[in-house]
């Protein structure tokens, strides 16, 4: 049965979406219906990302620190930038590209990482070079860049490290 249904929950969620969507129990919706109810899952199936290999998850320590910094430098982040946004520094802000060298090299931890400087504000994630391990943020005040290299990499990246690798 999973072979030709690998996601039995999914199948069912997407038959039941698609009649809800197009508020009709007709014959024709209800085939339609499951057609990509059968078909969705496999077309999901086709990437086939690699396992995530949590080496050290079980140092949940790590994981609960890593949270409320993240958030405390959110919450941080979203009062500078209401502030500059309102004009209150009266100081001329200096927005930048920032190169910075990262040894995590994980495409989970990466991901973590990517998510984690996203959702700050201010910040952003513009690429990343896979071959070198170097990571280009855009930063909306930009003052010390050695401040930043430090956040990224004593705060995020050595916390990631010990989770991914």
């Amino acid at each position: 049965m999973r072979r030709w249904l690998p996601f039995p929950l999914l199948s069912a969620g997407l038959l039941a979406m698609w009649l809800l969507l197009n508020q009709s129990v007709a014959v024709g919706d209800i085939l339609l219906g499951c057609i990509f109810a059968l078909c969705g899952p496999w077309l999901l199936m086709a990437p086939r990302p690699p396992a995530s290999r949590h080496r050290r998850l079980w140092r949940a320590g790590v994981t609960v620190r890593l949270f409320f910094v993240v958030l405390t430098d959110i919450v941080r982040s979203n009062g500078a930038v209401a502030a500059i946004v309102l004009g209150w520094p009266r100081r001329r802000q200096t927005a930048g590209f920032l190169d910075i060298p990262l040894d995590l090299r994980s495409r989970y931890g990466l991901a973590a990482l990517a998510c984690i400087i996203t959702s700050t504000p201010g910040t952003l994630w513009v690429a990343f070079d896979p071959d070198h391990g170097i990571l280009t943020l855009h930063i909306l005040d930009l003052v010390d860049e050695n401040v930043w290299i430090d956040t990224i990499k004593g705060r995020y990246e050595r916390r990631l490290l010990e989770i991914f690798e």
